[in-house]
């Protein structure tokens, strides 16, 4: 499983915490065991959040990449005819 990125530990952790505000404060919940429900609704909203922010994936590949080449330059040179080196 890959590590999460810094954007949805950010995501995750803001949604916990304001959805968790947010539920306390609308419900006015004083009883312990609607404010432990609260915490756990939001701390599973909050893992929903993180795990569907999109992840970025590299545009080139890592061959390519190390190479110095652009990926439009990559398949160029595969069909084209060099011409000799003069003298």
């Amino acid at each position: 499983m890959p590590r999460p990125t810094t954007a949805q530990l950010v995501y995750g952790s803001c949604t916990v915490i304001f959805s968790t505000l947010a539920m306390l404060l609308l419900s006015q919940a004083s009883s312990v065991l609607a404010i432990a429900l609260i915490a756990v609704a939001a701390m599973v909203l909050g893992l929903l959040v993180a795990v569907t922010v999109p992840v970025p994936t590299p545009a080139t590949s890592p061959s390519s990449r190390r190479a110095g080449r652009s990926p439009e330059t990559v398949g160029a040179g595969a069909g084209a005819v060099r011409e000799p080196a003069k003298p």
